[in-house]
């Protein structure tokens, strides 16, 4: 455990978190608060220890945060001694206090102390965020040379060599792809089934055991359509661009249930002039050539089909009911249906696998020859049941490297598959990164839309969330759905008045 201590409310604290977590992924943190040791004292472990007595829980150090309307000042605190310490000034500008510019001051000098103290540099320096190619994409924009933004990733950021060029080669490639399409003046829309198999260990979506919810998925159908007629309705003179239907995992649905949600969607949008149209396929278990043969009828350009392992070990470990067998087969069968866009995900850092264990899933891989490929960095959500597990004091073996990773881009590069979208999350096995490659013209359009947010998308069905992007602004706003299944049934015109209030409140 590390333990950060604050006198107060501090404007920082989320920031301050977000770099000892990239030091120490996965350790447990604990804010206190309380009066702060004398500036000239040493800290007083005894104090701190009755704080966190309940967690019984080793102290790994203390983060001591001193500040008032002038500076901070942060201060290491290990055992009965004062350790690395820095102050530095608020900034301010003619204009004012400059909380930005403060915000990344601390960053950096947060850094430079935990680097001394662990003799460790994070590839991703100080971003915690999760969207890094947002502000090189902006800079490119804005007309900066790709040298100043690679110099300017690397002053203000701490960024490696090698994620400050991927970071510019990426955004590259979305500017280019979003160039080609009306972003500006059209949406996009999100379908949610949140429906699976079963509940995979890493998993934090809104997803429900389609096992005993079969009775009720009719029922939620007949509320999202209610949903789906709103928006169709209310954004008629607006170009939809991407219709993306994820969970969960759709392909739990029967397949007269598939069939009747696709029918309502091509009947309702006018499809054949989207940019893309995405059905998550993800589990193998939850696939059949039936379903496969409903999916391609209805003019779906993009399919993921997902093994995440090629090891049938870990599959068990993580609550995946397939079999790398019943993935092949899978595959295969919608190879034979003339699906000639579909991609595959797979994480690093899963329980007990390592690099041999990547190299061998990569291997195969190669062999399948997949349209597009995204790699994950294991993210350990607070509500995953992996999360829960860890703290009732189960071990898991979690690494991932950028060796693991390089294996990944490695048969990426064989495959012509190249970067086209990248983003980060808390908690990431290695502090790494998601990423995805595909073949030119494969690339997944929705991903680049709502990881830069340069589109408005109408998010439908339970536990899904709007994000309405007012252009040429910083303005997002977000129009929540509930997430129990029974309750967005019950109140689904709850759910349509809340987006039609927005709408309305905002002239849309």
């Amino acid at each position: 455990m590390i333990v950060i201590k604050f006198e107060k409310q501090f404007d920082f604290e989320y920031d301050v978190q977000g770099i000892i977590r990239s030091f120490y992924p996965g350790i447990m943190l604990k804010s206190v608060r309380g009066k702060l040791c004398d500036r000239q004292e040493l800290a007083d472990y005894e104090e701190i220890s009755k704080q966190i007595a309940d967690e019984q829980i080793p102290v790994e150090f203390v983060l001591q945060c001193i500040f008032d309307e002038q500076s901070m000042e942060i201060l290491i605190l290990n055992g009965n001694e004062c350790g690395l310490k820095s102050k530095f000034r608020r900034i301010y500008t003619q204009n004012g206090y400059d909380r930005k510019e403060t915000k990344n001051c601390l960053k950096r000098e947060l850094y430079d102390l935990m680097h001394q103290y662990t003799g460790r540099e994070l590839a991703w320096g100080t971003l915690s965020g999760i969207r890094p190619t947002k502000i090189t994409s902006a800079l490119l924009v804005e007309g900066k040379s790709e040298a100043e933004v690679y110099d300017y990733m690397k002053k203000e950021y701490y960024l490696s060599d090698i994620k400050a060029k991927e970071s510019i080669d990426i955004s590259k490639r979305e500017i280019a792809i979003l160039n080609r399409i009306d972003y500006q003046n059209g949406y996009s829309i999100y379908i949610g089934i949140p429906f699976c198999p079963s509940t995979c260990l890493y998993c934090s979506f809104t997803s429900n055991p389609v096992g005993l919810f079969k009775d009720k998925i009719d029922n939620y159908l007949d509320a999202l359509f209610k949903e789906i007629d709103f928006c169709a309705e209310r954004f008629q003179d607006k170009k939809l661009c991407s219709i993306y239907v994820g969970g969960g995992t759709p392909t739990s649905l029967s397949a007269g249930q598939l069939e009747r949600l696709l029918k309502k969607i091509h009947d309702t949008f006018e499809v054949k002039n989207l940019y893309e149209f995405t059905v998550e396929a993800g589990r193998p278990d939850s696939l059949s050539f039936e379903k496969l043969k409903v999916i391609r009828q209805y003019d779906v350009t993009r399919i993921s089909i997902n093994p995440q392992t090629m090891n049938d070990d870990t599959l068990k470990i993580i609550g995946r009911h397939h079999s790398v067998d019943q993935f092949l087969k899978a595959y295969e069968m919608a190879r034979e249906l003339g699906f000639d866009n579909i991609n595959m995900d797979f994480i690093l850092g899963l329980p007990g696998e390592d690099i041999d264990d990547v190299r061998k899933s990569m291997d195969q891989v190669y062999q399948l020859k997949p349209d597009s490929l995204t790699i994950h960095s294991l993210a350990i959500k607070r509500a995953a049941r992996l999360n829960m597990e860890q703290r009732a004091g189960k071990k898991f073996d979690i690494y991932n490297s950028e060796e693991m990773m390089q294996v990944t881009k490695e048969t990426a590069e064989k495959l012509g598959l190249v970067p086209y979208y990248l983003y980060r999350q808390k908690n990431m096995a290695g502090n790494l990164e998601n990423i995805g490659y595909s073949k030119e013209s494969k690339e997944g359009i929705y991903n680049i839309l709502i990881m830069e947010e340069k589109q408005t998308i109408l998010a439908l069905g339970a536990g899904s969330s709007s994000k309405m992007v007012w252009q040429n602004t910083d303005r997002i706003d977000r129009i929540e759905n509930v997430k129990d299944v029974d309750l967005y049934i019950e109140k689904i015109d709850e759910m349509i008045d809340r987006k039609r209030r927005y709408l309305n409140e905002n002239k849309i």
